[in-house]
């Protein structure tokens, strides 16, 4: 998709943008409670600790939601694609809203098993999910 609005990268959220480039998609992980915090945050959401880190995870995940769009929002937007939200594993709790790609739209089913890939964009490593598994 062409045009993406990027995030402006700063001290809390640049591993999370980042970590693509060495293929690790990161979140930030609580070393007090245990808890997963994401959006990137200096403090744990849960026990306050400011003991928190971006750890990497395994870059898999289970689509729990999505949609089809086909509105292009912006010029040269290709349409239609797949907005999902996908639950990371290895990081209990933690949700992602992304796309799903390398796919035909109408193949993407809640339920499916889905692994992380990157898209560079500037500075910017976004991380897309692409299906997994024998369905794909």
């Amino acid at each position: 998709m062409a045009n993406r609005p990027l995030p402006k990268l700063d001290a809390v959220n640049r591993d999370f943008w980042t970590g693509g480039e060495q293929g690790e998609l990161r979140i930030y992980h609580c070393g007090d409670c245990g808890t997963w915090v994401h959006p990137p945050r200096p403090v744990c959401r849960n026990c306050l600790s400011e003991n928190v880190a971006p750890e990497a995870v395994p870059g898999t995940a289970t689509v729990d939601t999505f949609t089809i769009n086909h509105q292009p929002f912006m010029r040269d937007m290709e349409v239609p694609f797949v907005i999902a939200r996908v639950a990371l594993d290895g990081a209990p709790g933690v949700f992602l809203t992304t796309n799903i790609v390398n796919c035909p739209v109408e193949d993407v089913n809640i339920g499916d098993k889905v692994k992380v890939t990157f898209l560079q964009e500037e500075d910017v490593w976004l991380p897309l999910f692409e299906k997994i598994g024998e369905d794909a």
